[in-house]
């Protein structure tokens, strides 16, 4: 699981608010869960994410990370390499996607239960919980 640390911490409740209250679309790379993950790290908007994954031909997130290759020098690779950079881990990225992880479903508040993908609340509430174990972590 990601790396614990402050900014991811931040970006993460950020594209949280960012899912509660703007355009959210689970099946577009610019507004899903990660698109608006890498809106809150980068200067990147949907537009821009979306144009970069379509010069891939692939739809999905989860399937960027599994054609992920850091020397490749792709566009998509270099929005995975920033992910990275804020703590991520590859299999974070499908995790995300698909709000898998049972780690932060067991810290749901309420207890564990499974969320639905393409669920706006869902994703954002997944996030929000994604951010407080980190921050538990860090103490």
């Amino acid at each position: 699981m990601a790396k614990s640390n402050q900014l991811l911490i931040n970006k993460l409740r950020e594209a949280a608010e960012n899912i509660t209250s703007g355009d959210y679309m689970w099946g577009h790379p610019g507004k899903c869960n990660c698109g608006h993950l890498v809106q809150a790290i980068t200067p990147m908007n949907s537009k821009d994410i979306y144009q970069t994954a379509q010069r891939q031909k692939l739809d999905e997130w989860s399937e960027f990370a599994n054609d992920y290759c850091p020397a490749s020098g792709m566009p998509i690779d270099n929005m995975i390499d920033t992910l990275l950079d804020v703590g991520l881990e590859v299999d974070d990225i499908p995790h995300l996607e698909y709000l898998s992880n049972k780690k932060i479903l067991k810290a749901l508040p309420g207890g564990f239960r499974y969320l639905q993908k393409g669920n706006r609340e869902d994703a954002a509430e997944y996030m929000q919980t994604w951010a407080n174990v980190l921050e538990e972590e860090l103490v």
